[in-house]
């Protein structure tokens, strides 16, 4: 099992950029598959990036070419750096690990607005 806490939301101004962090505990990070799901109120929650643990990433159409994902493993932590947010990035973003079973954290709200 692991568990996963995010950090790295805010309020930033569309063009603006976010790096969000989560971080691993409980279990050996290196044989996850990483990801980052968003849900906007209302809505339900979607890919917005994966990384699996050979390194394979994999992004939603809406990110590609705007936001990164990447892990470092010695740090138990994976990464999305965001750049030239839009409102419609507005969102809480969750960090999921998945080998069998998904794990969740409990969010980073992120938005973005003038």
């Amino acid at each position: 099992q692991v568990q996963l806490v995010e950090s790295g939301g805010g309020l930033v101004q569309p063009g603006g950029s976010l790096r969000l962090s989560c971080v691993a505990s409980g279990s050996i990070f290196s044989i996850y598959r990483m990801g980052w799901y968003r849900q906007a109120p209302g809505q339900q929650r979607e890919l917005v990036a994966r990384i699996s643990e050979e390194g394979i990433t994999v992004y939603a159409d809406s990110v590609r070419g705007r936001f990164t994902i990447s892990r470092e493993n010695a740090k138990n932590t994976v990464y999305l750096q965001m750049r030239s947010l839009k409102p419609e990035d507005t969102a809480v973003y969750y960090c999921n690990a998945e080998r069998g079973s998904q794990y969740w954290g409990q969010g980073t709200q992120v938005t973005v607005s003038s």
